[in-house]
């Protein structure tokens, strides 16, 4: 039999029947992964449906089985290295069990990403992972009891709901022991928002590794930033302005480090000859900087591939356990010893 286009685009469920010797109903069944069919009749059935190049209706099947195939993503910037690494792992980890991801933005901002997650559960997701974000634990556990939740960063539990994060407190430590090794005292530190758990803890990480080695923290030398290019940008020309003395700076993530880069720059200042810079994330650029930038590597493929193992599991689609690598310090040239 030879494959012709222009019937192929018409190609119904009953043709594809009748040319394998089967009944409509058992192509349905082989189609849905429901059928048990001997490999005769498995191999008739692959390759009349090649042959015939024919195109199952998946609203129909979707609608008839009640699953859209479909995971919703919650990221908080379509134009982030951070995000779309993990997208990436997300989308390979589900793809070969027949899902698509539906993406949207919540923008850093509660309400916007509570709208985007009604969104998706109007589109009738099958689940919803959520990238970090604003929404409050109490909101997330609401929405599980819709729709099958997984969220990265932060830890929340529920029946249809579950949470991880990464040591970010360690990776904060490990970053400021380093500087400190290489006689760094003075070291400033440009904070992430408030509100953002992995943000207080890098903090809180900062904070206690100077206080183990009995450097005494400058409240001059932490400025906020909100995890944004801008955010370095700004901080390090008020850091400037007000005329600290800081050999270091330690920022919250490589976006606030690119920009820290870019404010000291345009100032003359070299890194890492007159100032170091630690970043946190190792995003793939930051191996291209000039120079290369000194970061904490999160393992940010590997997240969204944990991701959607875990949302496969809970809709039914049991997964091998997956070990989380540990975040790890990526040394570079940004960083000088004093």
């Amino acid at each position: 039999m030879k494959n012709d286009a222009s019937f192929s685009s018409t190609t119904t469920l009953h043709q594809v029947a009748q040319a394998a010797g089967v009944s409509p109903a058992t192509v349905s069944r082989f189609l849905n992964g429901t059928a048990k069919v001997s490999d005769d009749k498995r191999k008739a059935l692959e390759r009349v449906i090649e042959e015939l190049n024919y195109k199952p209706n998946r609203l129909a099947q979707s609608l008839k089985m009640g699953s859209t195939r479909t995971i919703g993503v919650l990221t908080q910037s379509l134009e982030s290295g951070y995000f779309n690494r993990a997208m990436v792992g997300i989308e390979d980890a589900v793809k070969a069990s027949g899902y698509a991801l539906l993406i949207m933005s919540g923008h850093w901002h509660a309400d916007e990403e509570a709208e985007r997650v009604e969104l998706l559960i109007a589109r009738r997701v099958d689940g919803v992972a959520i990238l970090t974000g604003n929404l409050s634990d109490s909101q997330i556990l609401g929405f599980s009891k819709r729709v099958p939740i997984v969220a990265f960063g932060r830890q929340v539990a529920g029946e249809r709901v579950l949470g991880f994060s990464l040591d970010n407190y360690r990776g904060a430590c490990e970053a400021i022991e380093f500087l400190i090794n290489q006689g760094h005292r003075r070291i400033a530190m440009i904070t992430g928002p408030e509100d953002h758990e992995d943000a207080r803890a890098r903090l809180a990480g900062y904070r206690d590794t100077l206080a183990r080695h009995k450097i005494e923290l400058d409240p001059n030398l932490v400025v906020p930033g909100d995890f944004q290019e801008s955010g370095g940008l700004l901080a390090v020309n008020g850091l400037l302005a007000s005329n600290q003395r800081f050999t270091a700076i330690f920022a919250s993530n490589d976006l606030t480090a690119y920009g820290a880069r870019l404010a000291l720059y345009r100032r003359s200042i070299r890194v890492p000859d007159d100032i170091s810079i630690i970043g946190f994330d190792d995003l793939h650029s930051s191996m291209y900087t000039t120079p290369p930038l000194t970061t904490v590597r999160q393992p940010l493929y590997e997240v969204g591939m944990n991701i959607g193992h875990r949302m496969l599991d809970m809709l039914g689609h049991p997964q091998p356990p997956m070990d989380m690598p540990a975040l790890s310090l990526v040394v570079r040239e940004s960083v000088r010893r004093l």
